[in-house]
């Protein structure tokens, strides 16, 4: 082999080791030399500098375990908790149990990779990683970037249309002003005024610690809504019908429509997109006190669950 040949192939060589380098520089946020790298590799994965790379403000007020907790179960027991009886009985009283049980296992260790990666791991901790778009930036650059924040708009934006229809139909009833589906505004000026005398202003504040209070009687109120159910469900009755509970969960215990109960089960439980922004509120953070938070709250919220579910399916 000639001398010129070597030598073109060692070029070849260690251009593809400096493109490798560089590739992985990009993704770990170190520049070569201290210079920018540039090339394709930072178009995909743009080297952060060693500053805080969020435009999130840091929260001026922060909250203890138990005032996070209450903002992390608040955000996983939403409307979607209504929906959970329906889950059962597509998945069968007995899968649906598991089903619930898995979700939450997977949730709560999803919930720890997140923030435990950001803002716990060597290599990201001093990145000034504080939301989950931050995140996906760091291999994904602005695709991964943009990819999350639309995601997290259609997750949000979901479930606040469900307040909204819930409020428009419960409100007007309790207030005893609704006239029927169809007749008067009642229901549009009560649903208009809630959202802006009551959410928009919660939505409005600066940092999470200050909904722990909110999040508080809101969690009591789920609390006292699934008292409610699992106290007048006419379950004796309705098992007694059915030939006692034996024979109900012999002949009920799974489904095969039970990915439809899977479905419903996993966006009831899902809270990733919220992991950032309650972890931050969290005081003196640990991955050991950001770790009894999830697992205080995906218990309680698990359990909620649980007896409404199965409450809702055998009345």
């Amino acid at each position: 082999m000639s001398e010129e040949n070597t030598e073109d192939r060692s070029i070849v060589t260690h251009e593809y080791d400096d493109d490798e380098d560089d590739y992985h520089n990009a993704v770990m946020g170190v520049s070569n030399g201290g210079l920018p790298t540039s090339g394709a590799g930072t178009d995909m994965a743009r080297s952060p500098p060693s500053a805080q790379t969020s435009n999130l403000s840091m929260p001026n007020k922060k909250s203890g375990i138990f005032g996070t907790s209450s903002n992390l179960i608040n955000s996983i027991v939403g409307a979607g908790i209504i929906g959970i009886p329906f889950a059962f009985r597509q998945a069968g009283l007995v899968t649906g149990l598991i089903l619930l049980g898995l979700v939450s296992f997977l949730t709560d260790k999803s919930l720890s990779i997140i923030v435990g990666q950001a803002s716990f791991n060597p290599k990201l901790r001093n990145r000034g990683v504080h939301t989950f778009e931050d995140l996906a930036s760091y291999p994904f650059g602005k695709i991964g970037y943009n990819f999350i924040l639309i995601n997290m708009f259609i997750v949000a934006y979901g479930p606040m249309i469900a307040y909204l229809l819930i409020v428009k139909d419960t409100v007007p009833t309790i207030l005893g002003v609704a006239h029927g589906s169809q007749g008067g505004i009642e229901r549009e000026l009560i649903m208009l005024g809630t959202s802006l005398f009551i959410m928009l202003p919660l939505a409005m504040q600066r940092d999470m610690a200050s909904l722990s209070f909110s999040s508080l009687l809101s969690v009591t109120a789920d609390v006292i809504l699934v008292g409610f159910v699992a106290g007048f469900a006419p379950i004796s009755e309705t098992v007694s019908e059915a030939g006692g509970l034996g024979e109900v969960l012999k002949n009920e215990w799974i489904n095969s429509t039970l990915f439809i109960g899977l479905g419903i089960l996993s966006t009831a439980m899902a809270c990733q997109h919220s992991a950032f922004i309650v972890s931050g509120s969290l005081e003196n953070k640990t991955q050991r006190r950001w770790s009894r938070v999830t697992g205080l709250s995906i218990s309680l919220a698990a359990i909620l669950c649980a007896i409404l579910g199965t409450c809702g399916y055998l009345g």
